[in-house]
């Protein structure tokens, strides 16, 4: 797909704005635990830099993806309730869009690809949500999706390219920006970039000079090949130890590739071994299981990966959804690595 200039300014129009971001905070506010944010002293002697940790995995589904799932679901009319909500998802969006389904009462079909962890799969079926799985990756779950949509009437709920969960996402921002204006880095982590829009939005309209730093894991990292190619590609899916950052950013791209390229100031790619190490880190300096995923911001501190960071970094420690015996490994493997 080719983008041309009016294609561009659409989207500018199109995009969501501070305004929906303070209206999401209002909606979603009985739903969403405004989540600690912690000073880490041992991390800010080791990287330079004052480090906090955003622990969005203290919310109810063990992850951010809560907010975004959240202020979709209930901007939906009832009749559009009524007809049951579905979703594709690597997992833990799947189950912040079940556990608000079940709050509401109404149906929901989660589809997910054989990669998602057993852990995530299981979660999900105990929100009573119906589960599909279809093929090998997240873009095969997709498609039989918009099946149920046609065939249905079920309204597809977007894991982030939707102006709804990207405002939802960016409730984090408001916090962050209340909790600690001194901030001047925010280290994301980066997938199909929801949630790296939603606080970059946040964040930047309130004070451009905000350093936002987003980090993927260096195999299948599709936004930040498809922000090198200048467009949305799509690359086969990848084992990975962070596997909520995997999935397609969709060709026909309405929102996130245009707001990450265009509020992104540096993308951390991260090896297997250094998002390990992070997990380890965290578990040994902090007491805290948490995914992949949600260790890669720490590792960028760790190694010093990042070109640059302020005085004061935040970084966005997104889930705690791992199975077991992977999180058990990646301490393991870890236990050597002091920093």
């Amino acid at each position: 797909m080719v983008y041309t200039q009016s294609q561009h300014y659409r989207q500018e129009w199109m995009q969501p704005t501070q305004k929906d971001i303070w209206e999401a905070k209002q909606r979603i506010a009985t739903f969403i635990t405004n989540t600690p944010i912690l000073r880490t002293d041992v991390l800010s002697k080791q990287s330079g830099t004052n480090a906090y940790l955003k622990l969005e995995n203290l919310q109810q589904t063990g992850a951010f993806k809560l907010r975004g799932a959240a202020n979709k679901i209930l901007s939906l009319s009832e009749e559009d309730r009524q007809k049951g909500v579905t979703t594709f998802s690597t997992g833990n969006h799947g189950l912040a869009v079940a556990y608000v389904a079940k709050q509401l009462g109404i149906p929901v079909v989660v589809c997910i690809s054989s990669r998602v962890p057993t852990n995530k799969v299981n979660k999900i079926r105990e929100m009573g949500a119906e589960i599909s799985i279809v093929g090998e990756s997240q873009d095969e779950a997709q498609e039989y999706c918009y099946t149920l949509q046609e065939t249905k009437g079920m309204t597809v709920v977007k894991p982030f390219d939707d102006k709804e969960v990207i405002a939802g996402q960016g409730t984090i921002a408001l916090e962050l920006l209340e909790s600690i204006p001194e901030m001047d880095t925010c280290i994301i982590p980066l997938s199909g970039g929801g949630l790296f829009s939603g606080i970059a939005l946040g964040l930047k309209v309130a004070d451009p000079s905000i350093r936002i730093i987003g980090v993927s894991m260096e195999h299948s990292a599709v936004m930040y090949e498809s922000i090198q190619a200048g467009k949305p590609i799509v690359l086969e899916e990848q084992d990975t130890i962070a596997d909520s950052l995997l999935g397609g950013i969709g060709d026909n791209n309405t929102y996130t590739f245009s707001m990450v390229k265009k509020y992104v100031d540096e993308i951390v790619l991260l090896s297997e071994e250094e998002i390990a190490q992070g997990m380890s880190y965290i578990w040994h300096q902090h007491q805290l299981g948490v995914e992949g995923a949600a260790a890669t911001p720490v590792s960028v501190l760790l190694h010093s990966k990042a070109k640059k960071v302020g005085s004061h970094t935040v970084n966005i420690i997104t889930g705690n959804n791992v199975d077991p015996t992977c999180f058990l490994e990646a301490v393991k493997s870890g236990d050597e690595y002091d920093g």
